[in-house]
């Protein structure tokens, strides 16, 4: 059985404070976007162990242990001790450390793929309580529409907001932006806005009033990315940012005046 995880685009991202548990409460608009990994599961051909992780396409980092695919199926395995063994194959095309979830959303997808194989009959409220164990973003990825996320991203609820009318450029650098890191440096604002009523602005006003607080720190840091940016809007994005924590920046264009774009070409860029 295979699946498409695609990921996601952060509308704006506002901090608001620090909370006692270490972790930041946060408003943002999670947007789900057409730029896929490819995910395999199948019964395991010899059943010596329990999961047999492979992976093509972009090269998947750290411990095999701290892969979020391999951790959810261990935390449905806990559950449901009878789900066979299993071969996974995992094709990664979404950058990685990029701000576009695509971790989350494998692992989101994995449960969603165990639950279906296997006629676990998971509603998605259980879903979502399963992701939430792997991750914060993780949850959107099950619901996987535009929603409007609060808490430390957990908290979730979906909104009106389509972008189908436009076509949307994604460019990602190389840089990866340690997330833990890029929290640490983060002033929390004083944000008095309500990106629910903002998000309903024409797109070309919300360059005047929708930011991400990630931004200033990165850009000051890496001035590269701040630059493509700046490129999207010369080259007449309607709305720019950077998603997430970076380091990936999106422009939303209008469909019929898409522009040349010109990135260096170690650059990973793609319209969807």
């Amino acid at each position: 059985m295979v699946s498409f995880p695609n990921c996601k685009i952060n509308i704006g991202l506002n901090i608001l404070r620090k909370r006692d548990d270490g972790y930041h409460d946060l408003q943002t608009i999670f947007y789900p976007v057409a730029l896929n990994d490819a995910l395999e599961v199948i019964p395991a051909e010899y059943p010596s162990t329990e999961i047999i992780f492979s992976s093509s396409g972009t090269p998947v980092s750290g411990k095999e242990e701290h892969n979020l695919c391999i951790r959810a199926y261990h935390l449905i395995k806990e559950d449901f001790p009878a789900i066979p063994a299993i071969q996974m194959h995992l094709h990664k095309a979404i950058p990685m450390g990029a701000g576009l979830g695509g971790g989350s959303a494998d692992a989101a997808f994995t449960l969603q793929l165990l639950n279906t194989k296997f006629e676990l009959n998971l509603s998605e409220e259980q879903l979502i309580n399963y992701a939430l164990r792997l991750g914060s973003d993780c949850p959107f990825f099950i619901i996987n529409k535009p929603c409007y996320a609060s808490g430390r991203g957990e908290v979730l609820e979906e909104i009106e907001l389509n972008l189908t009318a436009y076509k949307i450029y994604i460019i990602n650098p190389g840089i990866h932006i340690n997330t833990s890191l890029a929290f640490t440096n983060i002033t929390p604002g004083d944000h008095t806005g309500n990106l629910k009523e903002l998000i309903q602005l024409p797109i070309a006003h919300w360059k005047d009033c929708i930011v991400n607080d990630f931004e200033n720190p990165v850009f000051s840091q890496y001035p590269e990315i701040r630059s493509i940016k700046d490129q999207l809007s010369a080259s007449g994005a309607l709305y720019a940012s950077m998603s997430g924590s970076g380091s990936s920046v999106y422009g939303i264009f209008e469909k019929d005046r898409l522009p040349e774009i010109n990135f260096p070409p170690h650059y990973f860029g793609q319209w969807v």
